[in-house]
């Protein structure tokens, strides 16, 4: 299995459990700090890395009437502020390559959407930047695709690379998680995350925007990391209802410690015993 450096954090499907985690959207430096010290102090009393993740600009909104956030240089001047006033790593998504350039600038771990996984160009350009690129696995993809993903950005010399299973389409509206994607990625060595939230939004579901089950992100979260994975992607609001994207899907803040502590404790008997094909 490879081991990801990202800040002073080691990242590997061999190692303890790597938490990201965050808004969907960015909304402001005290709403980013916010929940950036509460979920910071939840993984280091539970004994997680922790890396933050929220998006300066959501670009695939169901609707143009959709809110897409604060911008590029608004979003990464807050995500620098919290890398250096928390001392976490932190990780955006970006839609371009000149954005792959700005971005890598900044943050830690750059993010390919998973509606973006295919696109050659913006591959190259993340890899070309020397940051952590993480990939999510398209709704369209099959798990054993991604090697082929994955060789586009260590092409550029950069293996620094993190695979995330985020759901699969199945039918209108709707998505599914196959569990078996996990320790099939994990062929790679590359480091294997699960996006909790995401796997369990309905994408356009309500009409002009998303809809999502969010009570059942902590099942998707305790599945895969009892199959002893490299971390979980979840992202979480104080408010999720009232939030400018991705509610439906979101887990409320004050539920994060708990379920922090819970999923170290089926890592540290994942880890003991892990699943390997």
């Amino acid at each position: 299995m490879k081991d990801v450096k990202i800040g002073g954090l080691t990242v590997s499907n061999d190692r303890p459990l790597t938490v990201i985690a965050g808004p969907c959207q960015l909304e402001s430096r005290e709403h980013a700090m916010m929940i950036a010290k509460e979920m910071a102090r939840a993984c280091d009393q539970a004994g997680a890395q922790f890396i933050f993740k929220a998006s300066y600009d959501k670009a695939n909104r169901t609707s143009l009437k959709g809110k897409r956030g604060l911008g590029i240089d608004a979003g990464l001047k807050i995500l620098e502020e919290v890398r250096a006033e928390i001392g976490c790593p932190v990780l955006t998504d970006i839609h371009d390559a000149e954005q792959a350039r700005i971005a890598g600038a900044v943050v830690d771990v750059i993010q390919i959407p998973a509606f973006l996984c295919r696109q050659t160009d913006l591959l190259l350009a993340a890899g070309e930047t020397g940051c952590v690129v993480n990939i999510k696995k398209g709704q369209f993809l099959a798990p054993w695709d991604m090697p082929n993903v994955a060789d586009k950005v260590a092409s550029t010399g950069n293996e620094k690379i993190l695979l995330t299973e985020r759901g699969t389409s199945f039918g209108y509206n709707t998505l599914v998680a196959d569990m078996r994607g996990l320790p099939e990625m994990a062929k790679t060595g590359y480091p294997v995350i699960m996006d909790a939230t995401h796997s369990v939004q309905q994408p356009g579901g309500q009409g002009g925007s998303s809809g999502g089950q969010r009570e059942f992100a902590p099942v998707m979260a305790r599945a895969a990391v009892s199959l002893g994975i490299a971390g979980v992607f979840i992202e979480t609001h104080e408010a999720p209802d009232t939030a400018p994207s991705d509610g439906p899907n979101m887990i409320p803040l004050n539920q994060m410690p708990k379920l922090v502590q819970t999923l170290m404790e089926f890592d540290r008997i994942a880890k003991d015993d892990p699943i390997r094909l």
